[in-house]
């Protein structure tokens, strides 16, 4: 990444309309409506067991992995609908990256890790495998920390080291959008902070969809927020608005609840 970032520019990146997610018969996600904005930071907010995960998934189709799931309504993503029958799948999720929360890195070598993503996508020119090794590793802080040791094991990182290298992973194909399921739930507080800043950095080159358990990493990092509870017993969409003007002066009452501690 290059120094100074743009900034975060209120123009949509994903149109999400009418999304609604069912496993079986149970339907976990109703009718959620939201842009997320183009180099935005946009954390996805609630307590446990009211959707975020199964609306992050769904945005770049890895509900289609799951035999019973069902998604309706729309998505639209730099033109394209993401549910279209002809759309390519693999070129999709090149292009919207996913972070999950434990890291989960290949057991290969720190170098492999990163290649075979690239070779996956017809990279294969050493030179270019190299430079965008290279280039991953340094927008994520772990260049200077590994460049000696790019052939060794990758399960022999510590585990902060381990989810700079996952984030690595999906920046090393150049995507347009990331997906962040808490990516620093399972991280000690050092490593978690060094984390933290790294998705800041990410801001304005990235458009960035998170969803967080802690209120206080929210507030830090995003510029806008989604606020979901469970309503009837399935997951809906709250409250969506910048971050600030939503933990600060929220407009529904349940969201007051929340971010003061009452609720949740």
């Amino acid at each position: 990444m290059e120094s100074g970032p743009p900034c975060c520019e209120p123009i949509p990146h994903l149109r999400i309309l009418n999304l609604s997610i069912a496993y079986g018969n149970t339907t976990v996600v109703d009718e959620v409506s939201l842009d997320i904005y183009r180099g935005c930071i946009t954390a996805l907010i609630g307590p446990s067991g009211c959707g975020k995960t199964s609306f992050l998934c769904a945005l770049n189709r890895l509900t289609d992995l799951i035999p019973a799931a069902t998604v309706t309504g729309e998505v639209q993503f730099e033109d394209d609908d993401l549910f279209h029958p002809d759309l390519d799948v693999l070129t999709l999720r090149r292009r919207i990256g996913m972070i999950f929360q434990k890291p989960n890195p290949f057991p290969l070598s720190i170098r492999r890790n990163l290649e075979l993503p690239l070779r996956e996508h017809g990279i294969r020119r050493r030179d270019v495998i190299e430079h965008k090794i290279e280039t991953a590793l340094r927008d994520v802080g772990l260049w200077e920390e590994v460049n000696d040791r790019l052939d060794r094991p990758a399960l022999a990182l510590s585990g902060g080291q381990q989810q700079r290298l996952c984030i690595a992973r999906a920046l090393v194909l150049q995507p347009a959008v990331l997906l962040m399921d808490e990516p620093c739930s399972a991280l000690d507080p050092i490593s978690s902070g060094v984390v933290e800043e790294l998705i800041q950095r990410l801001r304005g080159h990235y458009t960035v969809v998170i969803v967080t358990h802690n209120l206080a990493q929210a507030r830090r990092i995003a510029n806008y927020a989604a606020f979901f509870w469970m309503k009837e017993q399935v997951g809906k969409l709250i409250e969506f608005g910048q971050c600030r003007p939503l933990f600060e002066t929220p407009a529904h009452p349940l969201t007051a609840a929340y971010v003061s501690g009452l609720q949740g």
